[in-house]
């Protein structure tokens, strides 16, 4: 992605993260989070299952987070990826169940290997060593808990990247507080306005409400996104938004609140590569079984602007 004009930096870059593990902050919370697993309420299902000892929620997935792929990714927003890509932790299983995904193999279906804080953290440090720009957590809502566990231990090892959190807005609000100073550029989608989509394709009836707060949540920590002077975002709220077929997405509001109630300024993606993929077939979700159109994009961005937003693409 690169936004129409950059607001950059007034200072030298430091992770919000290393103030926190100075004051022993970052280590307390790791704990907190931990500690909490034993009745979870990390995302907004708050299923209370204790993960500590095995027991699975909506998220399934247990005591240690599950790890798809950890590598530079070249295709995320220019902003992120730069020329050393965007150091990517893709995250096993999800608390969202969308139909459509299109990592349905790694959100849904698929059982990574378990890793543990140690290898967790190892990870991390080696995304820094290949050179990437930011520590890029993919759907990390369920497993907040588990890389925060890992963090303090990656910081001692020599982990100053920027913590990019790059979630699908299903998010609480208690958890984001818990983040509050350690996630530096919060990426998180919008997926759907109406509850009754939002129930039938992503399982979550609530996703909007939960998301409006969950982003303003987002926006109050870090504020609109601030880029270094070689264009790479150092903090800040950036939002993705996957134009739908039909107008499902209810793009025209969700630019509207990201204008109106979050900041003309907010940096936002809108997303044209959707396909049908997942579960979508023709006689269940036949709204969906197409690509969208180039015209419903065109629509899309017209929302955008229509919204007052500037900063996007």
């Amino acid at each position: 992605m690169a936004p129409t004009e950059f607001f950059l930096a007034s200072h030298p870059f430091e992770p919000a993260y290393l103030k926190l593990y100075r004051t022993g902050e970052l280590q307390r919370r790791s704990r907190e989070a931990v500690e909490g697993l034993a009745r979870c309420r990390v995302c907004p299902r708050r299923c209370q299952a204790n993960r500590l000892d095995g027991e699975l929620g909506v998220c399934r997935v247990g005591r240690y987070a599950r790890v798809s792929s950890a590598f530079a990714h070249h295709g995320e927003e220019d902003c992120l990826r730069g020329w050393g890509g965007s150091g990517t932790v893709f995250f096993g299983q999800c608390n969202l169940r969308c139909v459509f995904c299109q990592n349905y193999d790694i959100s849904q279906e698929g059982y990574p290997p378990e890793v543990d804080p140690a290898h967790l953290a190892e990870q991390l440090l080696r995304l820094q060593r290949l050179g990437c720009h930011n520590i890029n957590l993919v759907t990390p809502t369920h497993v907040m808990p588990q890389w925060l566990e890992a963090l303090p231990l990656a910081v001692e090892g020599g982990l100053r990247l920027p913590i990019v959190y790059n979630t699908s807005g299903y998010d609480s609000v208690e958890t984001l507080q818990l983040l509050e100073g350690i996630v530096d550029i919060y990426m998180p989608d919008f997926k759907m306005w109406d509850p009754t989509p939002a129930e039938k394709y992503l399982h979550a009836r609530d996703y909007a409400e939960v998301a409006r707060a969950a982003l303003r949540e987002m926006h109050r920590q870090v504020g609109d996104l601030v880029a270094d002077e070689d264009g790479l975002a150092q903090r800040g709220l950036l939002v993705r938004h996957l134009v739908m077929p039909g107008g499902l997405a209810g793009t025209a509001e969700v630019m509207r609140f990201l204008a109106e109630e979050l900041s003309p300024h907010t940096a936002v993606n809108v997303m044209a590569q959707y396909h049908p993929a997942g579960r979508v077939t023709a006689e269940a979700y036949a709204a969906i079984n197409r690509p969208v159109t180039p015209a419903e994009v065109w629509q899309a961005l017209e929302a955008a602007r229509a919204a007052g937003l500037y900063r996007f693409q």
